[in-house]
């Protein structure tokens, strides 16, 4: 026989379990090079800068 549950939960005890389970925005800081908004602590993908030094070469559409 598998386990089963010993008693219901409630609806109010499972929606205050469920409380933290929610999304959080990511934090976005602006690029010192270019400005593009990008996330911290990653090259930007706009410029390809990282702490003021070009870490990847991005290519140009033209």
């Amino acid at each position: 026989m598998t386990p089963l549950p010993k008693r219901k939960i409630s609806k109010g005890r499972r929606d205050r379990r469920r409380a933290h389970d929610f999304l959080t925005a990511r934090s976005l800081t602006t690029c010192s090079n270019c400005g593009a908004m990008r996330l911290p602590h990653t090259v930007c993908p706009e410029c390809g800068f990282y702490k003021g030094r070009e870490v990847i070469e991005i290519k140009s559409d033209k």
